[in-house]
């Protein structure tokens, strides 16, 4: 007889349910240089053995994360990986010394057992079958790489029974990103996440896209009810914070973020179509690229003329042509490219660390993820359509721990007021979501919804 015979039909259910398992194992090492609110968070982490942690820049993701590994290197006796971005590797690395948690580098696979830290970009050289846990620190970067690498990383991940994810932005404007970490971490799969909460916009259901342009160009929207079983799924599997009492009843005390000032600087441009009195808003990409690349040197002057001091400053570019531009305009710049090997990223942006150069040239897809720059209190933007960009570039010095404001001067121009507007409203949507996202985690684990099957019907007068 089929066991669930002898089962309630609720009990049947819950044990149907995924939702709030525990796969992991109680912590054997919670040192005292965490704070109360992170060894709540590792502590979970661990008991958790697949989750996500989504914390503001500074909140000390990376000494967690050592705990994390430290804990389950020593409940499996097997080694643990940390995946991060290039740049953040040798970081991880010096907080592992600073915190007495003893971790390597590796880059070609080559490990001798215990923490190994290696970028997203050398994971190929790896064997899942040597770890028994792994880390992936900032987990939101796995969405921009290509479609073949994302698979690598998903596909590696997928074979390790412990796994953590953290990043300080999951980009709360975007779902898309939730179902990328939850399929990192073992969760739901990006396409099942949205097909089980969500529903695409109506002009795109009959789209003649191929299905993974589909899941990728379509427009997702809460299916009707499906709100409140959204979020209370998702803190199933992730905590996410913006300061510690976000957690319960923790002292924010020490979290203070310092001053944030940002500025616009609108270059105006001399080029006026025939036939019209003012320049023309650019409207389409195409209209976009052709008005950065018409105003590149007079943008980059003014660049140039807002980091004229002795302090040091990050300008963020968005074309290579302009980070060749302004590197010969600035004295004492060091730029880090695409085109650059690992190495002659790492060096010079060991170089900007200790002050040898006083300028960091580069492209938010390039450094923004992971870093910690807060030495740096100056920001040079030119935008784009991305807020994640734009957040994480300003986290690398905005994050908790800072000494003194940071200053960020977005320079742009007056056809280039539409990209303006949309990078502003999505900055006020991700604040709104993200404290949204925040509010639903935390009262998910209390919430209760009365089970439709046993909610009393009313018959209606007319019957």
């Amino acid at each position: 007889m089929d066991r669930a015979a002898h089962m309630d039909y609720q009990t049947f259910l819950a044990k149907k349910s995924q939702a709030g398992i525990m796969a992991g194992f109680k912590p054997s090492w919670l040192p005292d240089f965490l704070f109360d609110f992170q060894r709540f968070l590792v502590d979970w982490n661990i008991r958790k053995g697949r989750s996500a942690t989504l914390a503001k820049c500074g909140m000390g993701k990376g000494p967690m994360a050592l705990v994390w590994a430290q804990n389950v290197l020593r409940h499996t006796n097997r080694p643990v990986l940390i995946i991060t971005t290039l740049g953040d590797s040798a970081q991880m690395v010096q907080e592992g010394v600073k915190f007495g948690v003893e971790c390597k580098r590796s880059k070609d696979g080559a490990h001798g057992g215990g923490i190994v830290v290696t970028n997203y970009e050398s994971l190929h050289h790896f064997n899942e079958s040597d770890f028994g846990g792994v880390v992936a620190n900032e987990v939101s970067a796995i969405k921009a790489f290509d479609g073949k690498r994302r698979k690598q990383v998903t596909r590696f991940l997928s074979k390790i029974r412990y796994r953590h994810g953290c990043t300080a932005t999951p980009a709360p404007n975007d779902f898309v990103e939730l179902g990328t970490i939850s399929e990192a971490i073992g969760e739901l799969s990006q396409s099942d996440m949205l097909g089980t909460f969500f529903k695409a916009s109506d002009n795109m259901r009959h789209s003649l896209f191929k299905e993974g342009d589909f899941w990728n160009r379509a427009k997702w929207f809460f299916r009707a009810h499906s709100e409140i079983p959204f979020w209370r799924w998702v803190c199933t599997w992730a905590r996410a914070c913006q300061k510690p009492s976000d957690l319960g009843d923790f002292d924010d005390s020490r979290f203070v973020l310092p001053p944030l000032n940002i500025s616009q600087h609108v270059v105006k441009s001399e080029f006026i179509p025939p036939g019209e009195l003012f320049p023309r808003i650019a409207v389409t990409l195409k209209e976009q690229r052709i008005e950065r690349r018409r105003t590149m040197q007079e943008r980059c002057e003014k660049v140039a003329e807002l980091v004229d001091h002795d302090k040091p400053a990050l300008v963020w570019c968005q074309y290579n042509q302009e980070g060749d531009v302004l590197e010969k305009m600035i004295p004492g710049s060091v730029q880090i490219a695409g085109c650059n090997t690992d190495d002659e990223r790492e060096e010079r942006l060991e170089a900007f660390i200790s002050g040898q150069a006083r300028v960091l040239v580069s492209k938010p897809k390039c450094i923004a993820f992971g870093l910690n720059l807060q030495h740096c209190g100056h920001h040079t933007f030119f935008p784009s359509h991305s807020w994640e960009q734009f957040h994480q570039g300003i986290g690398r010095s905005w994050r908790f721990g800072r000494i003194g404001a940071v200053n960020v001067d977005v320079v742009t121009t007056q056809g280039e007021e539409g990209v303006t507007a949309n990078l502003q409203k999505k900055q006020r949507k991700a604040v709104e979501m993200f404290g949204a996202l925040v509010r639903h985690m935390h009262e998910g684990s209390n919430v209760k919804i009365d089970d439709r099957h046993k909610t009393k019907m009313r018959i209606p007068q007319w019957l």
